[in-house]
């Protein structure tokens, strides 16, 4: 009898004919996963035009790219993306398959978690292989899934065992990504065919409108981040001018974002962005733990708050209890002096 695959597979998102970043993240946790499994990296693409992108995702430690190119998947479609990734799933039998949690991934991945009948872990935060046990059988090298649930207020641990494949989704800037290993060789795209009839694609896509964000928080080493404590507009002027002032960006709580004083975009913790920069500045931010699960594996944090006992400070490496103006400006003034 064959011995199951031991290998984790990653869905690869690509736009514009670029590999999503979320994906390179995916495989470098592939990679260790993979590691104590004793198994492989792979992925599964779709789209056209992409086998040179993908040749370079050797560098990450993926092996092998199993790659359906034709025009008509150019542009993302729900159901055949969905329809020709299980089957893809199914050939190849990988123990662990891995989606990005953007809007791609949200699509996918719970369409071919239902074609296949396994599980699905949403938003995960952490991927670890253990040991489980039920009863009197212990399942061996099993994917720990780690979540927030209840509002953020447990970190759940999620284990499907008898579930082939595992699955999970992981939001962008959640995984560390790993730097590019030249000494690695590329990887093999191995090109199949699509197999679907055209009445498979239910909508045509007649226009593409690009619209570039106006913030790149995942990308952001340096984030000054608003709070309630920061939202009225002579704070919220100070964080701006300090962000600028550091070559930063600026980045929020939910409660900003849900008094409409900053969009969406800015939003930093569980259901916003994650983000590690190398300095992140909580500026009148109490510190749920909702809002640490999007920021606490940034290298440096300074939390500012007239509050002695915010829960922000548990984790800030360096903490001044004041009124955010006076403090704000008062490190403006500084660094202005000094550059």
């Amino acid at each position: 009898m064959e011995t199951p695959s031991r290998n984790v597979m990653v869905f690869i998102e690509a736009r514009h004919g670029e590999i999503a970043d979320v994906s390179r993240e995916l495989l470098s946790a592939a990679r260790r996963l993979a590691t104590e499994l004793d198994g492989e990296v792979e992925a599964v693409a779709l789209g056209h035009g992409l086998g040179a992108a993908l040749t370079e995702l050797g560098c990450h430690g993926c092996r092998r790219v199993y790659y359906i190119d034709d025009s008509r998947l150019a542009h993302f479609s729900s159901v055949p993306y969905a329809r020709e990734t299980a089957r893809l799933i199914r050939k190849y039998d990988p123990q662990i398959v891995l989606f990005g949690a953007t809007t791609m991934g949200r699509d996918v991945a719970p369409r071919v978690a239902s074609e296949l009948r396994c599980g699905l872990t949403a938003d995960c935060t952490a991927l670890e292989i253990g040991d489980h046990a039920i009863k009197d059988v212990t399942f061996s090298r099993t994917l720990m899934q780690i979540r927030p649930a209840f509002g953020g207020n447990i970190i759940a641990t999620i284990v499907s065992p008898e579930s082939r494949p595992s699955m999970a989704t992981v939001r962008e800037g959640v995984m560390q990504l790993d730097a590019p290993d030249d000494f690695l060789p590329p990887a093999t795209v191995m090109t199949e065919p699509c197999v679907l009839e055209d009445d498979a694609f239910l909508t045509e896509v007649l226009e593409v409108v690009r619209q570039e964000k106006a913030v790149n928080l995942p990308a952001a080493q340096i984030i000054v981040a608003a709070g309630m404590g920061a939202g009225d507009p002579d704070s919220l002027s100070l964080v701006r001018e300090l962000a600028k002032t550091l070559g930063g960006q600026v980045g929020c709580s939910r409660p900003v974002v849900d008094a409409g004083v900053l969009p969406k975009e800015h939003q930093v913790g569980q259901t916003g962005i994650t983000v590690r920069p190398n300095l992140y500045i909580a500026c009148g931010i109490s510190g749920q733990i909702q809002h640490r699960a999007g920021m606490a594996e940034a290298k440096r944090i300074i939390a500012v708050n007239r509050d002695p006992q915010a829960p922000i400070f548990s984790i800030a490496h360096y903490g001044i209890v004041g009124d955010v103006r006076e403090v704000l400006g008062r490190m403006i003034k500084a660094y202005k002096t000094k550059a």
